[in-house]
C-alpha cells in the first residue's frame, strides 16, 4: 500500500455490516447505515510529546476496532475506499473478533 498516516492518525477499512437481520429479513442498500466497525489496515509513529518523546499508539494493524458513525476523514487508496481517523476517534477495540482471527490462523 503506498499510504502511511502520520502521528497519532489510523487508516481504517469499514467492515459490512450484516445483509439479513435475525429474523430473515433482506435489508436494501438504502436502507444501510454507515457500519462503524472496521479493520486498522495502517497507524502512525505515534503521539509526540512536549518533550519530544513518541507515545505509540494503542493500536495496530489487525485491530477490529469501533468507532463514532460521523468520524474521520473518507479517503481513496489504491482504489479501495478507507477512513482516516485519529485514535482519540476510536471508541474501543473488539477482542471477540480479534481472538476468532487468530484461532482461524
Amino acid at each position: 500500500m503506498g499510504f502511511r498516516p502520520l502521528h497519532d492518525r489510523i487508516l481504517v477499512r469499514r467492515l459490512e455490516e450484516e445483509e439479513k437481520t435475525a429474523g430473515g429479513i433482506i435489508i436494501p442498500d438504502t436502507a444501510k447505515e454507515k457500519p462503524s466497525e472496521g479493520e486498522i489496515v495502517a497507524v502512525g509513529s505515534g503521539i509526540r510529546g512536549e518533550d519530544g518523546t513518541i507515545t505509540p499508539l494503542d493500536v495496530k494493524a489487525g485491530d477490529t476496532i469501533l468507532f463514532g458513525k460521523y468520524g474521520g476523514t473518507e479517503v481513496a487508496v489504491d482504489g479501495e475506499d478507507l477512513i482516516i481517523l485519529r485514535e482519540s476517534d476510536v471508541l474501543g477495540i473488539i477482542e471477540a473478533k480479534a481472538k476468532a482471527k487468530k484461532k482461524a490462523a
